[in-house]
């Protein structure tokens, strides 16, 4: 985010660098816009001071509404899983819907400014590109990030970790920065 931000003449700091929170947000939303605006109040609340937060969920073609992982990719039935039982969870998901399905990650941003003026933001430009879930996975694992194994970009047939790296992070990149940087500029714009 400070990379996209970059110019703005906007201070970003990290929770991790922040004074210590003891508070333990529950991501009880239904939706990423609902996650983004419990945790930013949250924070807002225990800060006094503005913050933002971003949530994204995972929406798989061929599924209904209630069956979308949406923002709770990680929990199935109640049960958080692991990388690994999340890997074998949507590799069978995928293999019931035919080996290979389009998905997409939703993202959503709210900005609490005060207590009076909180702004938010979910729309198209800032969600990732399509993708195919596949149901056979790369055998590489990136640790709190399980479903990369499972991923292939859409116009190469690769998986993603198969990709160049500059390509791996690539246009559809650009489209989700510009997209953030508008609603930052929008907001500075609208409240100095």
């Amino acid at each position: 985010m400070q990379d996209m931000l970059l110019g703005l003449n906007i201070d970003i700091v990290g929770m991790d660098h922040a004074v210590p929170l003891p508070i333990d947000i529950e991501e009880t939303g239904n939706n990423p816009l609902e996650n983004a605006r419990i945790k930013a109040l949250s924070y807002f609340n225990y800060l006094h001071s503005p913050v933002f937060s971003c949530d994204s969920g995972l929406y798989i073609e061929g599924l209904g509404a209630q069956e979308q992982p949406g923002v709770h990719i990680r929990r199935v039935e109640g049960k958080e899983l692991t990388d690994e039982q999340m890997i074998s969870h949507y590799s069978r998901l995928v293999a019931r819907l035919g080996g290979r399905v389009k998905a997409r990650y939703r993202n959503a941003i709210c900005l609490a400014i005060d207590s009076h003026t909180i702004l938010e933001y979910d729309g198209d430009d800032i969600a990732s590109e399509e993708f195919f879930i596949v149901s056979i996975p790369h055998l590489r694992r990136v640790e709190g990030f399980p479903l990369d194994s499972l991923s292939i970009h859409c116009e190469t047939q690769k998986y993603y970790f198969d990709l160049a790296e500059d390509y791996q992070v690539g246009k559809h990149s650009l489209v989700q920065a510009n997209g953030f940087r508008r609603f930052f500029q929008n907001a500075i714009m609208a409240h100095g």
